[in-house]
């Protein structure tokens, strides 16, 4: 069933831990592939990031950004719990930030680091993340 498909069917439904993890998994397919148009599909027009209103057009832009900054950015997914609302997630990272990269000056070096993030949905879409990205790991690699 494609992501589309199943936004659609999921409109109809109660969200399940199941479904919520699914979705989810789909998000994160649609941040790998950089399908920015279909990032409506998962993310609340009202979207706020670490307590700050940043809408939609904001996460994007966000999100570019950080494909501008890391190239070789890919979200993996360690770990994944969800309940009827939220999903709580621990993300993988492996790649090369270039320049400067939570303040410190990566330049093309190769780091392992981790995400760990919350997500509430509202009405089958992200409404909001709570992010937390280990940057004591990158320290200690560099």
């Amino acid at each position: 069933m494609s992501r589309l498909t199943f936004r659609a069917h999921l409109k109809e439904a109660t969200v399940s831990s199941e479904n919520l993890s699914k979705i989810y998994r789909d998000y994160i397919a649609c941040l790998n592939e950089q399908a920015w148009p279909e990032l409506e599909q998962f993310v609340h027009e009202d979207l706020h990031y670490n307590n700050q209103p940043i809408g939609l057009s904001g996460y994007k832009a966000l999100l570019e950004n950080d494909y501008v900054q890391i190239p070789d950015l890919h979200f993996n997914v360690q770990l994944l719990v969800a309940d009827s609302g939220t999903v709580a997630a621990r993300l993988n990272f492996d790649c090369s930030p270039k320049g400067t990269f939570l303040e410190l000056p990566i330049n093309g070096k190769k780091v392992q680091f981790s995400e760990n993030v919350f997500y509430e949905f509202l009405d089958g879409k992200i409404r909001n993340v709570w992010s937390v990205l280990d940057k004591v790991a990158i320290e200690a690699q560099l």
